[in-house]
């Protein structure tokens, strides 16, 4: 009886994996204590790591840069990924060929889907700012038994672990719902502050490309709105918020996030911009100061800069990520070259840092061997 009762007080781990034996009652430890810490052990290390998932909107010519990015996460990253992807129906056999040939089959999965708008209102959203770029909007809509998401826009390239971005959902209060990263550090260059007409969160409004979720909270929640009095639901303030502002808005969804945090500002997690480092926190001259003192953990590549030669620094780092081969010595073959073609690009603003874009990728690719060893 005794060893019955430590059978199924273990399995429903309702008794702390770590308290030792001897704090444990009577009646569960006894003289099985021996037996049931080693069923515990067993119990935990047999469950599957926790997955991250990770959701991308890719149309027209975004499949290269799409599979930069995916690769970029999984270099790195130490628990499994869950690929959330939102592709054109044409690109996906695309996709399918280049992502079945990628190693860590089991542990990396991913899901297509094609692009979906509510049917009433399809035509509006399609073409806002770019196409599909709204689709990130209806994604707690369509994804309704995932319970939390990483949406990223297909520049993005990750010099850090997934798993450290995904580690802010715990830092999240009872009221915040979601985490973006400021679109600005320095007013005096900023866009919302100076030109937006509508309303923006905070001194210089929120950039989407990187955004994180709480997908559950998001729909359970009630938005306060300047619509109407009456606080909406996620599914039903999306359509009224762009027939009120779509003549005002100009860089599409991202404007309707900023409208709809400006009324809820508790709702949002704001995260560093080494998070979210884009050609604007260096063009100018270097201002993201947490950058330049930790170094940069999310790329964020936005006005085609990994395409053309206006920012050399951003473009390296891209092709050098684009161009590893999974499975070589991340040193030789990666950072090494890397830091060679950066040096070439000192003539630029960007270029003059180049330090910063190597400082936090340097330490990811000393540290990725230890923490996938420990699981952490």
């Amino acid at each position: 009886m005794v060893k019955q009762q430590a059978f199924f007080r273990c399995k429903n781990l309702s008794v702390s994996f770590w308290n030792s034996y001897w704090m444990l009652p009577s009646d569960v430890c006894g003289m099985n204590c021996f037996w049931e810490a080693a069923f515990r052990y067993n119990f935990m290390k047999n469950q599957p790591a926790e997955k991250m998932h990770l959701a991308v909107v890719a149309c027209g010519e975004r499949l290269e840069e799409t599979v930069t990015m995916l690769r970029s996460a999984i270099i790195f990253s130490v628990k499994p990924l869950q690929f959330h992807i939102f592709a054109e129906e044409q690109l996906h056999s695309r996709f399918r060929v280049t992502l079945d040939g990628f190693p860590y089959q089991g542990k990396h999965n991913y899901t297509l889907y094609p692009i979906t708008f509510p049917t009433e209102s399809a035509a509006e959203w399609k073409k806002l700012f770019k196409p599909c770029a709204s689709q990130r909007l209806f994604l707690p809509l369509i994804l309704r038994d995932v319970d939390s998401l990483l949406y990223v826009d297909t520049d993005i390239l990750f010099l850090r672990p997934v798993d450290d971005i995904w580690s802010f959902l715990k830092k999240f209060n009872s009221t915040q719902i979601a985490a973006m990263a400021p679109e600005h550090e320095e007013p005096r260059i900023g866009w919302y502050n100076r030109f937006a007409r509508h309303p923006y969160y905070g001194k210089t409004g929120i950039n989407s490309g990187v955004m994180l979720m709480n997908m559950t909270r998001i729909r359970r929640k009630y938005f306060k709105n300047d619509m109407t009095t009456a606080r909406l639901q996620w599914e039903e303030i999306l359509m009224p918020l762009l027939k009120k502002y779509k003549l005002n808005i100009t860089w599409g969804d991202q404007d309707l996030l900023n409208i709809i945090f400006f009324h809820n500002p508790e709702s949002l997690f704001v995260f560093p911009c080494q998070w979210n480092y884009r050609p604007d926190h260096c063009i100018y001259g270097s201002n993201c100061k947490e950058a330049e003192e930790e170094g940069i953990f999310i790329l964020h590549g936005n006005r085609g800069v990994y395409h053309d030669d206006k920012q050399p620094t951003f473009r390296a780092i891209y092709e050098a990520v684009k161009n590893h081969s999974f499975g070589k010595d991340l040193v030789h073959s990666l950072l090494q070259p890397l830091e060679l073609e950066l040096q070439r690009t000192m003539h630029t603003y960007c270029g003059r840092i180049y330090k910063v874009f190597i400082k936090q990728l340097t330490k990811s690719i000393g540290d990725v061997g230890i923490r996938r060893s420990k699981g952490s």
